[in-house]
């Protein structure tokens, strides 16, 4: 198959923009494959704690790590989480946690993880097509993608929007520490030496700060042109 002709849409921003949210709506809507690339890291460091695979030891054990990571996507119902299917099990649920999240932080700041991710992030480009949500699929990973879009909205708003999503599991949390959490994540994903945060040239920019999802996904759907 020609992967020239499959139609790609990156969706890229900081936390709490609203990416995950709409790349799931927009696969939904197109019937279109997804990739979540920070649950694709996050499964990358589940696998290897799982198989006590230390960062230092990762050169040395890159061959038994290429033929077992095996990761698909399903984008799922709307409102749920994207399906993060490992060797066909269904790990949603273990990856999707802070104890994840923390050893994920760690891992892909490591240029030899996101030299051996990004490979593997260019395997979902598939027919129908792909939308692929992260930080710098517009920038690096897919470069000559048909749209490019990127989620922007104020410090509050992605506060206020994470504040929802921990209630919602359950989690009770302090909103100035969450306020400074979101700075400090900013600053390290915009201040980067590799791949840093940023709109691609060519990306369409939207804020979501005063936006539904509905209405985001109706912006973007005017830009589609497959």
């Amino acid at each position: 198959m020609n992967d020239q002709i499959v139609p790609v849409i990156t969706i890229d921003g900081p936390s709490g923009a609203g990416k995950g949210t709409i790349a799931q709506m927009l696969a939904l809507d197109l019937k279109w494959n997804i990739l979540d690339s920070g649950a694709l890291y996050r499964t990358l460091a589940y696998f290897m704690s799982k198989n006590h695979i230390a960062l230092r030891d990762f050169e040395k054990k890159l061959e038994f790590i290429k033929e077992n990571f095996i990761v698909k996507f399903d984008p799922g119902v709307a409102d749920e989480p994207v399906k993060v299917i490992f060797h066909d099990q269904d790990i949603t649920n273990k990856v999707r946690n802070e104890e994840i999240a923390k050893k994920t932080s760690f891992l892909a700041s490591d240029p030899l993880i996101r030299t051996f991710i990004k490979p593997c992030q260019r395997e979902f480009k598939e027919l129908p097509g792909l939308i692929a949500d992260g930080r710098d699929m517009g920038t690096v990973i897919f470069t000559d993608a048909q749209l490019k879009v990127f989620l922007t909205a104020s410090l509050e708003e992605r506060a206020k929007r994470r504040q929802t999503q921990l209630k919602r599991q359950g989690s009770e949390v302090n909103m100035r520490l969450l306020l400074q959490e979101l700075e400090e994540r900013d600053k390290k994903d915009t201040e980067r030496e590799h791949s840093p945060l940023r709109p691609a040239d060519d990306s369409v920019i939207i804020d979501t700060s005063n936006l539904n999802p509905k209405e985001v996904l109706k912006e973007i759907k005017k830009y589609i042109q497959i």
